[in-house]
């Protein structure tokens, strides 16, 4: 006698990352359903087959629809799965995470959305502690290495405004003569022309963009930005 076998639970599941007054946070959202209805949880739900090409399009829609925000930064983190992490059953969840200025997520208005640092969270339902904690640990390993974190910043920014980004990300101190050289490699940066940041104690400072080419793309290199 055959048996049907169990439906697997798929869902994608969306770690949403911003820098606030020098902290790294992460946007959650309570669940409206069971299980754990009005719990805070990352932004997630069942990908649709029928209109999903693929579960990057299933992460870009779920992020739209639960925080009215596109980032242009969205990789994917990793695969979740395991019979005991969902009560209603065996379910897979393909993980992704993006990164945004902190005014994008002010502006998308959404009063629901709960923006919590990463080193204080606790109490979620699911696994979603051990995801926000190994996309946490990917964007500073990443940030050592690459220009992740200058989708953190504004649409326009100074070299010290990005450089206090990356140090934020990296817990330490970066030598400005180095950072500044690596950012040259990296070529990822375009000054704006005719900007200028004024109003500071210091003389005005150049403003820059990222490259429209590489608005989706990371720039990266062998080296940790701390090693010359």
């Amino acid at each position: 006698m055959k048996t049907t076998p169990p439906n697997i639970i798929c869902t994608v599941d969306v770690v949403l990352l911003t820098l606030q007054d020098g902290v790294l946070k992460v946007a959650l959202l309570k669940r409206d359903r069971e299980p754990f209805a009005g719990v805070l949880s990352l932004p997630g739900g069942y990908i649709h087959a029928e209109q999903d090409a693929d579960t990057q399009d299933a992460a870009m829609r779920m992020l739209r629809d639960k925080t009215g925000i596109a980032s242009p930064y969205l990789e994917q983190l990793a695969t979740f799965s395991g019979r005991g992490r969902d009560p209603r059953g065996w379910s897979i969840s393909v993980v992704y995470y993006a990164l945004v200025p902190a005014a994008v997520i002010e502006q998308a208005g959404h009063a629901e959305i709960v923006m919590s640092p990463v080193e204080r969270i606790k109490g979620l339902p699911f696994d979603h502690q051990q995801i926000i904690e190994a996309a946490v640990q990917r964007v500073r390993n990443k940030s050592s290495y690459s220009s992740l974190p200058a989708y953190l910043c504004g649409e326009t920014f100074t070299l010290p405004q990005l450089q206090g980004v990356y140090e934020a990300l990296l817990g330490e101190p970066i030598n400005k003569v180095s950072f500044r050289r690596k950012m040259e490699e990296f070529d990822v940066l375009e000054p704006v022309e005719g900007a200028m940041e004024t109003g500071k104690a210091n003389r005005p400072a150049q403003l820059y963009r990222l490259r429209k080419r590489l608005q989706s793309k990371l720039s990266l290199t062998d080296r940790a930005l701390n090693t010359g």
